[in-house]
């Protein structure tokens, strides 16, 4: 693309985002306003705000689920209610269980010099909350924040994928329907109004999309000192031990990739089992699968791609493993026609894969499953390690010696051990990702904490602090001396030796 041709699009599109920006402004002070011209709500407001959210959920989940199928072409209905609606209104009740306790002051003793005084930790709302979704599940990743938002006493802004438009109308209607725009609002739109959204100066943002997105929100938000929560996704690898049983782990695995059509964050992104294992793990994957989706096309139990392009992207990957040598095995029970209008991808596996294939260089995001093979577990785990930290682990073995040794050899953002997914919906778990995969965490009590501020307060003991009046500031005396030796310490009897790395 010549310069010519680039400057009008960009003076475009910088337009467009000051537009934006000019639109979202009033909007985003009227919660700033409204945030500081009251008290902090009350453990009885917040847990009034929860309930409202899971009773809107109640009314709204038929259209909730309908607008899913809308915006995806075909999904599943039960998959909308077991991984999107479920999970929120878990979390609402878990938050509602333990607020009262996660709000209360922890008290804390002071470091030993400073006794007998104490200390405090204070949990308060940061303020204006921007929280940013993603459409392969709009639903739950633009409300399941909001949970941990409003649990906090925070007010929100949600801006939802402009690729679910049908589910973001209803998103936008119910949440109009219980709370003031002062306090929790959508803004939809395109791109555009998206880059603009990033632009306020929000008190924290809660993206969860891609890499590349991640870090236009990431640079956005420093322009204010925000802080971030990124949800990221990435290579989730699912590696088996070759003492556990294939055709389970493979039921587990392919259950899981094809949730979704494989469009999942925390979907496994691809298999590691036992070079002897290889060919019994794909014909178990593959008898899975036909077992499960007999049909593929005309399955409503099976999702499709969420546009287009997400279909030919698909293709492209399987084309270019194919070209460079790979074995792919599309799973098509009953020979229907996948085509890119109907968006329906079929159930894909892949093996004989090399780095060069552009199938293990970014995540999938889509039904297909590359199979790697391994001879030993910490050749896994030095594949594992060789790439980007990913969001999710999964590890199938029974030896609790060997679970241990491979949680603690890789770093991911969460891990299930002998299933996969599940970490996501405990509430007790963390949920995030780290290095390309994210930073920071939410849900349950870790949610509360990322939108609170825990502000350390000291409470001084009135005789300590004379007493420091007298010996730690100006005129310095030997007591000052004497005093400060005994706060270093004893000077230990020899120094200590180099360490080794």
């Amino acid at each position: 693309m010549s310069t010519e041709t680039a400057r009008p699009d960009a003076a475009a599109r910088e337009a467009a985002a000051a537009a934006g920006k000019a639109a979202l402004l009033p909007i985003f002070n009227a919660q700033k306003n409204a945030f500081a011209q009251r008290p902090p709500r009350s453990c009885a407001e917040r847990l009034e705000a929860l309930d409202a959210l899971r009773a809107a959920m109640f009314r709204y989940e038929k259209d909730l689920v309908a607008s899913s199928i809308a915006d995806f072409g075909n999904r599943a209905p039960q998959e909308t209610r077991l991984l999107e609606i479920f999970p929120i209104m878990d979390e609402i009740r878990h938050a509602k269980r333990h607020l009262k306790k996660w709000m209360r002051p922890e008290r804390v003793m002071a470091s030993f010099p400073w006794w007998p005084s104490n200390g405090r930790i204070i949990k308060q709302p940061l303020g204006v909350v921007g929280i940013i979704g993603a459409w392969n599940y709009q639903i739950l990743l633009t409300l399941s924040p909001l949970v941990s938002v409003l649990a906090a006493g925070n007010h929100a802004m949600i801006k939802p994928s402009a690729f679910g438009p049908a589910t973001s109308e209803v998103i936008a209607k119910l949440i109009a329907e219980i709370f003031p725009p002062d306090y929790v609002t959508v803004i939809s739109g395109s791109d555009n109004m998206g880059a603009a959204f990033t632009l306020m100066p929000f008190d924290h943002i809660i993206f969860t999309g891609s890499g590349r997105v991640g870090k236009l929100v990431m640079k956005a938000a420093s322009e204010h000192l925000t802080p971030v929560t990124l949800e990221l996704g990435g290579k989730s690898p699912a590696l088996v031990h070759e003492s556990y049983p294939v055709g389970l782990a493979a039921d587990r695995i392919v259950s899981a990739k094809f949730w979704n059509a494989g469009q999942t964050c925390v979907a496994p992104d691809y298999a590691l089992v036992h070079e002897s294992q290889r060919d019994q793990f794909v014909k178990d994957a593959a008898a899975v699968v036909a077992r499960r989706l007999p049909t593929i096309v005309a399955n409503s139990d099976y999702t499709h791609m969420i546009n287009k392009s997400g279909f030919e992207r698909m293709a492209k990957l399987v084309e270019d493993a194919r070209s460079r040598g790979a074995r792919i095995v599309q799973i098509n029970p009953a020979s229907e026609t996948p085509t890119a209008e109907n968006r329906a991808f079929l159930p894909t596996l892949v093996t004989g894969v090399t780095d060069d294939m552009l199938i293990m260089q970014d995540e999938i995001f889509g039904p297909i499953l590359p199979v790697v093979t391994y001879r030993t577990v910490d050749e896994a785990i030095r594949y594992i390690n060789e790439r980007d930290r990913p969001l999710a682990l999964y590890y199938f073995d029974n030896d609790r010696g060997r679970i241990d040794h491979v949680l603690e050899r890789t770093t991911s953002g969460g891990a299930t051990i002998n299933d996969c997914i599940f970490h996501l919906v405990q509430n007790d778990l963390p949920f995030g990702g780290v290095g390309p995969s994210g930073m920071g965490a939410y849900h349950g009590e870790d949610g509360f904490n990322a939108f609170s501020k825990r502000k350390g307060v000291m409470f001084m003991n009135p005789l300590l602090g004379r007493m420091i009046g007298h010996f730690l500031k100006p005129p310095y005396t030997q007591w000052t001396e004497r005093f400060i030796k005994i706060l270093i310490g004893r000077r230990p009897s020899q120094q200590g030796g180099r360490l080794q790395g």
